[in-house]
């Protein structure tokens, strides 16, 4: 049920957000801002962000609200995923993040990759696009879709990050405690099944 209200509260956050930048009337305009603060409402009770946090994120907003992406590269070394550590958590994802304007998924996932961890790579497959609605992801403001693209080192050395305080490759069964806000078990056990199977089609939900 509380993801249910998480999912109400990102559906009027959306359709606020769409009539601020295109209703005309003054009148209609204050109402859905008035939906925005609801939504920031029921946001701050099923999460664990703040309300004026929340009511920061909103404001940054403008024109049609569409889901954020979210990329995700995953880099194999003898049976075992790289992950780096989040230095504001202490809790590993793969590397990755919001994508930038002006650069495509595999360019994005590239420079993540370069920058949290120190390895250069080489994008080679797609693998996945997820919707973190259908996964267990922890409350988020916003909704995301995640891309995980696969990609070969040819370069570099294991360094940190601005944002990363640690670098490592893990074995499938020994997966270290994970940032669920950015990835879930399930979704990197199932970019092993890649691993396995270099032949296996991409997935989407």
């Amino acid at each position: 049920m509380e993801q249910q209200w998480l999912s109400w509260a990102r559906r009027m956050q959306a359709i606020a957000q769409s009539g601020i930048a295109f209703s005309k009337d003054t009148f209609d305009i204050e109402r859905y801002e008035e939906l925005r603060g609801i939504s920031a409402e029921v946001l701050e009770h099923y999460s664990s962000l703040e309300r004026e946090k929340i009511e920061a994120l909103f404001a940054k907003e403008e024109g049609y609200q569409t889901p954020k992406v979210d990329v995700r590269g995953v880099v194999f070394k003898e049976n075992r995923i790289l992950l780096v550590r989040e230095r504001s958590e202490s809790r590993w994802s793969l590397p990755g993040g919001f994508c930038d304007v002006g650069l495509s998924a595999a360019e994005n996932i590239l420079k993540e990759i370069r920058e949290e961890s120190g390895y250069e790579t080489k994008a080679v497959k797609f693998l996945a696009l997820l919707d973190m609605n259908k996964h267990p992801h922890t409350p988020q403001p916003y909704h995301y879709y995640k891309i995980f693209i696969q990609c070969e080192r040819i370069g570099g050395v294991k360094s940190l990050g601005i944002e990363t305080d640690q670098v490592d490759f893990f074995a499938r069964d020994e997966l270290p405690n994970l940032s669920v806000g950015r990835n879930t078990e399930e979704q990197i056990k199932k970019m092993f099944a890649f691993y396995d199977d270099p032949l296996k089609q991409s997935i989407f939900d």
